[in-house]
């Protein structure tokens, strides 16, 4: 994909690209790769970094490297669930807003001054214990209190190129709302829903993190990261480095979803496509041949 190969031609593309393919990694075979069983506790409570616990175990003697690898799976696939729903309730409306009508557009930028005036975590805890306590219960809240993002970076695109030329001639020649949607406008709104997407990982990735730090979405003693920061925290006078494992692990993820984010604007923006130019036309470096 021309995208993907312009984000690969950074280094800061490829960084992100990498990490992100390693935390992937994680969440698909990370409940395999696991050493221990996440779930069994043993006698060596507390116990410190060692050959047979790299990361040590915590408060029931269970190892904490294998929490963090089984918890993986609901860490990161929570946050891709709270993206794609924020996708697909946000994006789609804001973009047929522009061509639907005055009734369409009214209804909709109202939901969504709703939703941002709703306080996110509380609405997100109360609806929670509403629907039930599980995973996708917890992300299918978050994903429709995020989807405002989406919503107003589909809308503004649109809004750019409604009147663009080759847009008023299909509309003119009879074209329906769907191909032009198809056809036009998806493409040229690709780009900021794009960037939004990346950062929505991120954002979700927090989020997700902190309702399972909370308990909320997850069943006990079901592993996720937030759980393990959790329980790393309740007992820092045994372990007061345990926390450090967790944290870093969710900070350099949702930096690499940022940075991705930024190298995406980057590379599709005036700017990115005149700094792509330039290393494509920049002269080779002259090598020494030993001679004068």
């Amino acid at each position: 994909m021309p995208m993907i190969r312009k984000i690969w031609s950074l280094p800061s593309g490829r960084i992100s690209i990498l990490f992100l393919l390693f935390i992937l990694t994680l969440a698909v075979f990370g409940p395999w790769l696991a050493p221990y069983d996440p779930l069994r506790g043993s006698a060596a409570v507390l116990a410190h970094p060692s050959a047979a616990h790299w990361l040590g175990t915590d408060y029931m003697g269970r190892d904490v490297l294998s929490r963090i690898l089984a918890g993986s799976t609901i860490s990161v696939f929570g946050s891709v669930q709270v993206a794609i729903i924020a996708l697909v309730v946000g994006a789609i409306p804001g973009i047929l807003s522009v061509y639907l009508g005055r009734s369409f557009e009214w209804l909709t930028l109202r939901l969504v001054d709703t939703l941002i005036a709703l306080p996110f975590l509380v609405f997100a805890v109360a609806v929670t214990a509403l629907l039930g306590n599980a995973i996708p219960q917890a992300m299918l809240v978050v994903g429709v209190m995020v989807s405002p993002v989406f919503y107003r970076v589909a809308r503004a695109a649109t809004l750019g190129i409604s009147r663009a030329q080759y847009v008023e001639a299909a509309m003119l020649s009879g074209a329906s709302t769907g191909w032009i949607v198809r056809h036009h406008v998806w493409s040229k709104v690709m780009p900021a829903i794009a960037v939004a997407l990346a950062n929505t990982m991120g954002t979700g990735f927090v989020v997700v993190s902190s309702l399972t730090f909370l308990g909320i979405g997850v069943q006990p003693p079901a592993p996720t990261w937030g759980g393990v920061l959790a329980s790393d925290l309740g007992y820092l006078g045994f372990r007061p480095y345990a926390p450090i494992f967790t944290t870093v692990l969710i900070v350099l993820t949702v930096l690499a979803f940022n940075l991705l984010a930024d190298v995406i604007r980057d590379v599709t923006g005036e700017a990115g496509r005149s700094l792509l130019l330039r290393r494509k036309t920049a002269p080779m470096p002259a090598t020494a041949t030993g001679g004068n």
